[in-house]
């Protein structure tokens, strides 16, 4: 798989951009403040309908425009497919599949798989952990785009369960009865959905673990042992680590964790209207990077967590790629990496990657990318997009 032109429309900086493409390595080089990340960060809204650098779409349109239009093409084996995503903020984005247009925005999700590399992936090892949440979340849409409205019914789903928490709270607090009528209601739904995502969680950690050690100790040159565990708020039992990962991933069934969910909830009820808001689900529970048995975060030096972010990136190139279809190998979008890594760090990722049949780069200046990488290359310049050669 990759992608053969990008457009777009009042994305960003851009007003209006062309981009052709090629298979292979392909550097998109400027100084910073040009539009090179735009340009990546459009294809990879594409993928996954999120940004890897804010948390909305509003900033993704260009000022003073009402929606943005990203337009990618596709080659796949001998097939062609165009995908047309127009963003929307504040309303429902919508899409176009060869110019048809689809239901909802998702349906087109699963069209186009990317692994984007960023600075912003020191967040994942060293942040909170909302941000390691959201890197499974997203690459378990990426794996299977059916979770995308799972997540979505899910939150939508806690969003309700605690607007009734806070108000029972606040009326607790003020001496009248809470009304807690639909309370029962609101945990069968988020225990049904929740043990979906759970399930989904759960499952994509059994199989990246290995590969996460493997990518480490290819980065790291063997130091340290780097590995996952999922922490839930239903017990130490939900997610615990496992040494040899069977071809059947030993997870819990869907319908144990919804039962789970509800029996944690009901033992959680008076916490819950004492502080007002959920306690046990997908939510809060965690994603443990640990390094030689020490929790990354907090012990981990500044280059084990670049190794350790770079790891959780090529185990999911390797994860997606291993998933059956040929056709499918992600693109992989390597986005002012190089600039952030010592010399070593560098010419083994690049080495890494530069078999894949898409790789997509962005640096300040040509010698930022390494020689393993040699290619095309297109100069970005105050918004201008020029193909050097």
């Amino acid at each position: 798989m990759h992608v053969t032109h990008v457009s777009l429309a009042d994305f960003r900086s851009y007003e209006s951009a062309e981009l052709p493409l090629e298979p292979g390595v392909t550097a998109l080089v400027g100084p910073n403040g040009q539009g090179k990340t735009n340009l990546v960060e459009a294809i990879g809204y594409v993928a996954s309908h999120s940004s890897h650098r804010v948390s909305s779409d509003a900033p993704l349109v260009r000022a003073g425009t009402q929606r943005a239009v990203v337009r990618v093409a596709i080659q796949r084996d001998e097939r062609k497919a165009m995908v047309e995503l127009e963003i929307v903020p504040g309303g429902s984005n919508r899409a176009r599949i060869n110019r048809s247009p689809v239901t909802r925005a998702r349906d087109a999700l699963g069209m186009l798989r990317t692994v984007l590399f960023a600075p912003e992936d020191l967040a994942i090892v060293k942040g909170d952990p909302d941000g390691r949440r959201r890197f499974m979340d997203d690459l378990l849409v990426l794996r299977a785009p059916r979770f995308a409205g799972t997540r979505s019914d899910y939150e939508k789903v806690l969003r309700q369960r605690n607007a009734l928490l806070k108000a029972a709270g606040k009326a607790r607090r003020a001496g009248r009865k809470p009304d807690l009528s639909t309370l029962d209601v609101w945990n069968t739904h988020l225990s049904t959905v929740g043990a979906d995502l759970l399930f989904g969680r759960l499952y994509l950690v059994r199989a990246l673990t290995p590969l996460v050690a493997a990518a480490y100790e290819q980065v790291s040159l063997g130091q340290g042992t780097a590995t996952l565990t999922y922490r839930s708020t239903l017990g130490e039992d939900i997610g615990g680590p496992v040494a040899d990962v069977p071809t059947q991933y030993d997870v819990p069934n869907r319908e144990i964790l919804r039962e789970r969910m509800l029996k944690a909830m009901e033992e959680q009820r008076t916490a819950e209207l004492d502080r007002g808001t959920s306690l046990v689900g997908p939510h809060r529970d965690e994603l443990l990077l640990t390094l030689g048995g020490l929790p990354a975060k907090g012990y981990a030096s500044h280059g084990e967590s670049w190794s350790f972010a770079l790891a959780l990136r090529l185990s999911s190139y390797e994860l997606l790629r291993g998933d059956g279809d040929e056709s499918a190998e992600p693109v992989l979008i390597l986005d002012d990496v190089f600039a952030e890594l010592d010399a070593s760090r560098r010419e083994r990722l690049a080495e890494l990657v530069s078999g894949a049949e898409q790789v997509l780069v962005t640096a300040a200046v040509a010698e930022d990318v390494p020689k393993a990488l040699t290619g095309g290359r297109v100069d970005v310049t105050k918004g201008s997009v020029t193909r050097v050669r």
